[in-house]
Parts: C-alpha cells; sequence; structure tokens
C-alpha cells in the first residue's frame, strides 16, 4: 500500500469511528469536502500542514494518518447516508 492509500484508508477510519461526515472534517480542519474525499480515495498528495489540520481535527497525533493497517484489516464502512438530526 503507497503512502497516500495509508493516509487516506487512516483518515476515513478515524473520521467514520467519531462519526464525523466528510463535510464536518473539512469544516474544523479548514478544508474543502472535495479535498477530503480525494484524500481519502489515495488520489490527493497531502502536505505535511494539511495532515496536522486533519490530525488536529480528528484530536490524533499525526503519526497515526501514517500508520499502515495490518494486512487483514477490513475497509472502513461509510457512514449512514442523510443528514443527522440538529443537536
Amino acid at each position: 500500500m503507497d503512502a497516500r492509500s495509508i493516509i487516506g484508508w487512516n483518515l476515513r477510519r478515524l473520521r467514520v469511528a467519531q462519526g464525523l461526515s466528510q463535510e464536518r472534517l473539512a469544516l474544523a480542519a479548514g478544508i474543502d469536502r472535495a479535498y477530503v474525499g480525494r484524500v481519502e480515495r489515495g488520489s490527493e498528495n497531502v502536505t505535511i500542514a494539511t495532515l496536522e489540520a486533519m490530525a488536529r481535527a480528528l484530536s490524533v497525533p499525526v503519526a497515526h494518518l501514517l500508520a499502515e493497517p495490518d494486512g487483514d484489516a477490513q475497509r472502513p464502512a461509510p457512514l449512514k447516508a442523510g443528514r443527522k438530526p440538529a443537536r
């Protein structure tokens, strides 16, 4: 697995585990939602500054985005579609 795929895998895994949509993560990190999607698909080269912003938004160290997943790890499931009720 190449570095872009590893970052995308971990970003999606962490985002879904926290129940964040791509839009919420993008707002918290100060980046575009479509950019988050491209990073998760592994089609975007991410700068260190963007990695730091996404890690801060997820409240994890940057290293968590760079850790290679286990060989038997399942692809993270998508969040349930639709809007969440306002809190």
